[in-house]
């Protein structure tokens, strides 16, 4: 019995080794079942080979089963004792009888098996034979033959392992990039693969025979001695057994290139007596290439790393201590990466070290991307706000982790995202909520169902001041209004700048109604006082409309339509008033928007009418020119004042059209009468908008043929403040076409000395509400007698409007007059009613009034 060599773990693990088991049948072995049963006369024999789970005949002779459970395997009893296995008559033995392969048709009843024992021992199964009948004990001489055949079975399995190798070896020689050689002691090359034939470029009839200098640079190395005596200094040259060096090789077209050579001594005996060494040569060209790419990659990593505009720092995932800081890492901590690498958080910052490593257990208990932000202080004493993403980093080949951070200073972000909260809800120049927050305000507390007000406030004036005193008067006045707002408000009340001068308040609470009326006396109050600013003494006033949620709305627009609807009651009431809102208001502004609609459909017909009022000079007694005054009449309304439909036309964008209408109706009228007598026609605030207005001004005269001089231009004070520069210069345009300017209703403002001195003015028309007074009022008579001396001293005409009586006529041509307009005279009439105004009628004089 061969001595047990191990386990039965290590005996399977041999069996497999020799890959023998469900491979198909092979005549070497099949001879030898042939053979065994022919020698002792038995109808079947095997070659079986046990493995963990079964038994698997690898040739069989007489027998019409593959493979058996290993627990029915008689040969399992041989592997197992090791040794030479004999059942006579298997029915009669307790461990088989009820045994399948016993009680089976024609089952086994005689057994033999000779042990399998491989070259280290492992006995891998059995060459065995079977009978249907009992039999008797099998002679010294047959178990002898029984255990030559087995003896005989192992060798052929390792023969047949040893050539699967050397065809898979000489497979792989043939195939492989690599360069295979063999070099015998001398150094003389032997064999040459394909492989090398690709590599270095020579055949293997070039190669063979030849030194290895062919390839190897020559005295660079020698081979090892294969036992015997080395020359002095040749050991240092020789190439190790079984080691791989590096070293250069050169190919046939004289290219040197890198290659790893590894050398093993090759031994002969038993074949041709030869002796050397095996060599795999292996072009590493594209590995060094790698490498140095590599190389360049880790430098280049290393520069991002350092060069990166954030902090970034790698930690390990259980000591928690820093591996890595780069360069902007040490300047937001303050201290150089040496003094932070080996470190925790909490020996860096006592402080917060704690926030920093439980931020760090988050990650990697979630094992995702996580973000922060906090504030921190660095060694510099400087403030800076850091977002950090932080994640898990996995390290190739290995279960160790680490945490990679990334920490950007966001201060300056931070600091520009409040800013753009502030410009984004928050009025510049007074600090007040904007439009945007202020209507936001008012759908959170929709939707909150609050009861609230709010105040529209609309500041009188503010327009002259600013053009008066300059923009930067006009700011800090801004500026003021809103302090003085502030002090009137409880603190959850807002207050907002909507427009250029217009706030506006929201009172919040039940009683929010009665609180608004208060607060809005308040405003008024408190607005009425004048400002002071830079040796500046200023004064405005305020409009103030008022709704009240949800009576007057449920809507932001609804509640901001209802407001402005107030506001422009209050305005219409007069300076300093306040208004709530009704449903008086809403109709008027329905009754309103369908007037608008029908002005519409009157102006595109060309349905708006002129009528003309005679001014009459005061010198000659005769008509000098007619002013051209705008008349509408509804089809079902009848007659709408002019104060009602021209403002209409302004707030809703018709008044260019309708000015074009009555300028091109007036001009074609005033051709058909005498040349001495002019037409004058007003130009609304709104048409000065029209960055065209002198160009449709001059195309209009040249249409209908009106020379340009007989054409005068009435503007209002109102006109000049809104834009003083601008209208002063599109003024002189039009007056540099030889058009005459009069500005109309003169006294009514507070600055309108001034224009005068700045814009020479062809004449000024005194504001009738003086004229209604100059027989009562000393300060209106003193007024008109004022602008009269201005007028002379300017060389300006100036015109009375509104006079209606004799003893007005007498007295304002007495005080120096030069022109009178009014009812005394005649009331506006249609062009067809002047017909004495024609080239053909006779002249004549205004003594009364013309019917």
């Amino acid at each position: 019995m061969v001595e047990n060599p191990g386990s039965e773990e290590e005996r399977l693990r041999a069996l497999a080794s020799y890959g023998i088991v469900d491979t198909p049948p092979e005549f070497a072995f099949d001879e030898i079942t042939r053979l065994a049963a022919l020698l002792l006369g038995v109808p079947s024999a095997a070659i079986s080979v046990v493995d963990e789970q079964r038994q698997w005949f690898k040739a069989r002779t007489g027998i019409d089963f593959q493979e058996t459970p290993r627990e029915h395997a008689f040969c399992a009893h041989a592997v197992e004792a090791r040794q030479f296995f004999e059942v006579t008559d298997a029915a009669d033995d307790v461990r088989f009888a009820k045994n399948p392969l016993v009680t089976r048709e024609n089952g086994i009843r005689f057994y033999a098996g000779a042990p399998m024992f491989d070259a280290a021992g492992y006995c891998l199964g059995t060459v065995c034979v079977f009978d249907t009948s009992p039999r008797a004990p099998l002679s010294s001489s047959q178990r002898q033959a029984l255990g030559d055949l087995a003896q005989l079975a192992v060798e052929r399995i390792q023969e047949r392992l040893s050539r699967i190798e050397g065809e898979v070896a000489a497979s792989v020689v043939t195939a492989t990039s690599d360069a295979v050689l063999a070099v015998g002691n001398d150094c003389r090359i032997t064999f040459w693969n394909p492989g090398a034939e690709r590599m270095f470029g020579y055949d293997a009839a070039e190669a063979i025979g030849q030194s290895l200098d062919l390839i190897l640079p020559g005295g660079e190395f020698a081979m090892p001695p294969p036992g015997g005596p080395t020359t002095p200094g040749s050991e240092d040259k020789a190439l190790p057994i079984g080691t791989t060096v590096e070293l250069e090789a050169h190919r046939a077209s004289g290219e040197r290139f890198p290659i790893e050579l590894s050398i093993a001594r090759w031994n002969g005996e038993g074949q041709d007596g030869k002796e050397g060494f095996a060599a795999i040569i292996r072009d590493v060209t594209d590995r060094k290439s790698l490498e140095q790419d590599r190389a360049s990659t880790r430098a280049f990593l290393d520069t991002i790393i350092e060069q990166l505009p954030a902090m970034l720092f790698v930690k390990d995932s259980v000591t928690r201590r820093y591996l890595l800081l780069n360069k902007v890492g040490e300047e937001v901590i303050g201290r150089p990466a040496s003094e932070v690498i080996g470190r925790t958080d909490r020996e860096l910052f006592p402080d917060v070290g704690k926030g920093y490593y439980d931020r760090d257990t988050s990650v990697l208990n979630s094992d995702d991307v996580e973000f922060s932000e906090s504030a921190f202080t660095n060694d510099d004493g400087r403030h800076v706000m850091l977002r950090t993403k932080r994640l898990v980093v996995d390290a190739p080949g290995s279960e160790k982790k680490f945490i990679l951070g990334l920490s950007e200073d966001v201060t300056d972000l931070r600091r520009n995202e409040r800013r753009a909260f502030k410009l984004a809800h928050y009025d510049s120049l007074t600090g007040l909520f904007n439009l945007k927050s202020f209507v936001s305000r008012m759908e959170r507390l929709i939707v909150e169902k609050a009861a609230f007000a709010v105040l529209m406030i609309d500041l009188d004036r503010f327009k002259a001041v600013n053009d008066q005193f300059g923009h930067l008067i006009g700011d800090q006045l801004l500026l003021e209004v809103g302090n003085r707002l502030r002090s009137l408000v409880d603190i959850e009340d807002v207050i907002a700048r909507i427009g250029g001068d217009e706030f506006a308040i929201i009172v919040v609470g039940r009683d929010a109604a009665m609180r608004a009326r208060r607060v809005a006396s308040a405003v008024v109050d408190a607005l009425y006082h004048p400002y002071t600013i830079d040796r500046f003494e200023a004064h405005t006033s305020a409009c103030i409309g008022i709704v009240v949620s949800p009576r007057d709305g449920q809507t932001v627009d609804g509640l901001r339509q209802a407001a402005d609807l107030a506001l422009y009651q209050a305005k219409e009431i007069g300076r300093g008033k306040i208004s709530f809102f009704s449903a008086d208001l809403d109709e008027a502004a329905a009754d309103r928007r369908s007037i608008e609609s029908e002005l519409r459909k009157a102006i595109d017909s060309r349905r708006i009418e002129v009528a003309y009022q005679p001014v009459v000079s005061t010198s000659t007694g005769r008509i000098s020119s007619c002013e051209a005054l705008a008349r509408w009449t509804h089809p079902d309304r009848g007659p709408i004042g002019p104060d009602v439909f021209i403002s209409i036309a302004e707030e809703c964008g018709l008044i260019g059209e309708l000015g074009a209408q009555v300028l091109e109706s007036a001009c074609t009228t005033a051709t058909m009468w005498r040349e001495d007598i002019r037409v004058a026609v007003n130009l609304s605030p709104m048409q000065f908008e029209n960055p065209g207005l002198v160009g449709q001004i001059s195309d209009i005269l040249e249409k209908t043929g009106l020379a340009p001089n007989r054409l005068q231009l009435e503007v209002t004070e109102g006109l000049v403040i809104r834009d003083v520069e601008n209208t002063f210069r599109l003024l002189a345009e039009l007056r540099a076409l030889g058009i005459q300017i009069l500005m109309d209703d003169f006294g009514v403002g507070y600055s309108a000395l001034s224009y005068l001195e700045r814009f020479p003015f062809d004449k000024v028309k005194i504001d009738r509400s003086f004229i209604d007074k100059i027989s009562t009022s000393p300060a209106a008579r003193a007024v008109i007698e004022a602008v009269v001396g201005l007028g002379k001293a300017l060389g300006m005409g100036i015109v009375a409007e509104g006079v209606e009586t004799e003893a007005q006529m007498k007295l304002l041509t007495d005080l120096g007059c030069t022109h009178l307009q009014g009812y005394f005279f005649s009331a506006p009439k249609p062009a067809a009613a002047l017909d004495y105004l024609s080239a053909q009628a006779p002249d004549q004089r205004f003594l009364r009034e013309i019917s």
